[in-house]
């Protein structure tokens, strides 16, 4: 099947660009998407990291962590503690300045009473005085007292298991800016509830999921602000804290219809709108690693071990570092990343907007197109390039996205993917530069087996060199040609053996073919004891014109060696002609599906093979056409032999014989052209007695010389004929 304007690569590239596209829009519970988030989440971490430097710093508010750490149970005593001693850390924290406080840990059982152990014993217990004293060294209600203090947030736990549930949430505060039915908003869905005891609820200013929202790989990202129970919305500790500490009375939330559901959009908060994603999640951002917000240990507060203004009007989270109670989450800052941090990078983004980074639930279709326009160019573009240039490019694409994707990321605060652009830049430019050596390499491979036996070694290291410079394909060109050919070689074969006749031919053809090769000629071929051989191709040669007839020389010399041996050897000597001709002709591959061959064709061509056979009629060794002479006419001096017109042409054309190079040109040779141009111009002129004057001084001059002999004969044949007034001095010749 033959492909017009796409090639095989091109649509190779396509069909990694469709690809690319179908898995960027995988269904989101499918393995291939589980793997595309898994690179997509790595690459975000890097990003995240190389941008830290860039976020902004804040001191307002002052974000404080009191931590349950190792040092505060090994003074204090393994976790839970009572809640008599966690009344009296809330107590000191007010005391010490803290405006809200927010527990990331859970309250959900009430602390036996010790005099509630007691009551067998005592048989009054149910008088003024006994209860008085039991509320009093009740822990739960010492508890509640001391939150009921201060703004106090404690935390809850939804389970998706119903059968987990443990109390009533208390009244939602998220208010839905249209009325929908809230059962159909796309919130995450749980179907348990843990909470606080009953007790705490009246006293505590407000109550937070502290559920974190890994991704499939676990790391944690994203935080969900609110939840769906019961349908019902729920704020999460973070944005419950955020919301006492901004005196706001309830959560305003933004959402649209899609396909029968409600897209969480945004929440109006503090006078700000900050967009989340459809389940209402949005991108932590984190201020750096660990231990970036400060750190005071639970012990200290409770041994009033506080340093001096460390939590006057401060957000304090109440929360764990400690191995043991499994609160160290994997984040993209770091893997041991206490979960009450990332509550407090939270907080700080909802009373900052501006930290907020958000990917857009149309993320994954802005990457699609990207991958369809920037992927389609250069599936088309890329194959049209070498090697170097497509890996050049491709990275230039490659650094270009990256640029943009960190731009976006760091300026307008857009988090998009990266795995599958990366992908696009680097297969489509790994492929295409495979591919493009691999052809490379094939194509040096058929160039070397199709011409090292036609052209010059070096002809071949340059094609090598750059193979995309070579056209096997068909061209026209102005190259020179050469033929050559054994004069009386038919008598000559028939009285050989055809093993003597083989033998006889290889010492004749590997000097001569050596020959052609050392003044960068090209093999066409061998046809009985004719040689042909052509210059300008598959290399180029301005020279091509001067090479053809230097070769010529050089090959009449090398036979005269050789005629040396075979003279010894009693063989006959060789005599050639040669006919060399330029102009326009068609070269490269050519042939059928059977054998091809790199050969020139046209009527060029076939006047050098006409010049060769007239070399015997005019008694030459060397004729050569107009063209061939006007190109080489600086370096080689030339005599007219005739104007002709050959067998199957009607345009006549001017013939002439290469004498010597115009440096090595000898006084003799000089003479005897002066000689014979003005003999040539009485010929042409119809001066006959004058012409035949002059030809029978060189025939005199030079015996033996055909040339001179074949005129003195024409002229009287010409004596005698009629001649027309338009006679031009032309020949015909009527045969091969």
């Amino acid at each position: 099947m033959r492909i017009n304007w796409l090639g095989k690569r091109q649509i190779a590239g396509l069909f990694l660009v469709l690809s690319l596209v179908f898995i960027q829009l995988a269904p989101p519970n499918s393995a291939v998407k589980g793997v595309l988030e898994r690179l997509d989440g790595l690459l975000y971490d890097a990003r995240l990291k190389l941008s830290l430097h860039l976020r902004p710093e804040y001191t307002d508010p002052k974000i404080v962590i009191v931590d349950l750490d190792e040092a505060s149970f090994k003074v204090e005593g393994r976790w839970p503690w009572s809640r008599a001693k966690t009344a009296t850390l809330v107590e000191n924290l007010l005391d010490a300045g803290a405006i809200v406080i927010g527990f990331d840990v859970l309250f959900s059982e009430p602390e036996l009473n010790p005099l509630n152990q007691l009551e067998a014993y005592f048989p009054n217990h149910n008088d003024e005085t006994w209860l008085a004293v039991k509320q009093q060294v009740d822990p739960d209600s010492r508890f509640a007292a001391s939150i009921a203090q201060g703004d106090v947030v404690l935390g809850a736990l939804f389970e998706q298991d119903a059968a987990y549930t443990n109390g009533i949430p208390p009244v939602s505060i998220v208010a839905v800016q249209t009325e929908v039915d809230q059962a159909r908003i796309t919130a995450l869905p749980f179907d348990g509830y843990i909470g606080s005891v009953d007790t705490f609820k009246p006293s505590a200013q407000g109550e937070g999921f502290i559920n974190s929202v890994p991704d499939r790989d676990g790391f944690i990202r994203r935080a969900a602000l609110f939840v769906q129970y019961q349908e019902q919305l729920y704020p999460s500790l973070a944005l419950e804290v955020a919301r006492i500490y901004s005196l706001a009375d309830e959560i305003k939330v933004n959402v649209e219809p899609y396909q029968g559901w409600y897209h969480l959009l945004s929440l109006n908060f503090n006078g700000q709108n900050i967009e989340t994603d459809q389940h209402g999640r949005v991108i932590v951002p984190y201020r750096g690693p660990r231990n970036s917000f400060p750190y005071i240990s639970a012990t200290d507060v409770l041994q009033q071990n506080i340093p001096q203004d460390l939590l006057t009007d401060a957000i304090v989270l109440v929360g764990t570092s400690a191995v043991g109670l499994a609160d160290l989450r994997a984040t993209p800052v770091g893997i041991q990343y206490p979960g009450v941090e990332i509550h407090a990078n939270v907080i700080e983004g909802l009373l900052n907007p501006d930290l907020f980074s958000f990917q857009p639930d149309m993320a994954d279709w802005l990457i699609v197109s990207y991958l369809l326009l920037f992927g389609v160019i250069m599936a088309l573009v890329m194959p049209g390039l070498g090697p170097k240039k497509m890996a050049f490019w491709g990275s230039c694409l490659l650094m270009i996205s990256l640029l943009i994707n960190y731009h976006l990321w760091t300026q307008a605060k857009l988090s998009l993917p990266l795995t599958t652009v990366i992908l696009l830049c680097v297969l489509l430019s790994l492929m295409n530069i495979a591919v493009g050596f691999f052809n490379e390499s094939s194509q040096r491979k058929r160039i070397k087996g199709m011409f090292d036996q036609y052209v010059p070694p070096a002809h071949i290291d340059k094609m090598l060199a750059s193979p995309d410079s070579i056209s096997l394909a068909g061209e026209r060109k102005t190259l020179s040609v050469l033929f050559s050919d054994i004069r009386g070689f038919t008598d000559l074969s028939e009285n050989m053996s055809a093993n003597d006749l083989k033998l006889y031919l290889n010492r004749y053809f590997s000097p001569i073919t050596k020959t052609i090769l050392s003044y960068q000629g090209t093999i066409d071929k061998y046809v009985g004891d004719m040689v042909m051989a052509f210059w300008g191709a598959p290399i180029d040669d301005p020279k091509h014109a001067t090479n053809a007839i230097q070769t010529a020389f050089k090959m009449l010399e090398v036979t005269e060696n050789l005629n040396q041996e075979l003279i010894k050897e009693d063989l006959p000597a060789i005599a050639i002609g040669i006919g060399i001709n330029s102009g326009e002709m068609n070269v490269g591959d050519m042939g059928s599906e059977f054998r091809r061959a790199y050969t020139v064709l046209g009527d060029a061509v076939n006047l050098a093979s006409r010049l060769e056979s007239l070399t015997k009629f005019y008694g030459v060794e060397i004729l050569v056409g107009e063209n061939t002479k006007q190109l080489a006419q600086d370096t080689y001096e030339f005599m007219l032999v005739d104007q002709v017109k050959v067998k199957g042409k009607d345009i006549a054309t001017k013939v002439y014989q290469p004498l010597a190079e115009k440096k090595e040109l000898t006084d003799s040779q000089k003479l005897e052209l002066e000689q014979y141009s003005k003999a040539y111009q009485a010929y042409l002129e119809q001066d006959w007695h004058s012409a035949e004057i002059e030809f029978n001084k060189l025939s005199d001059n030079y015996p033996g010389t055909k040339l001179y002999n074949l005129y003195k004969e024409r002229i009287c044949q010409l004596k005698q004929a009629d001649i027309s007034e338009h006679w031009n001095g032309v020949f015909i010749h009527t045969e091969k």
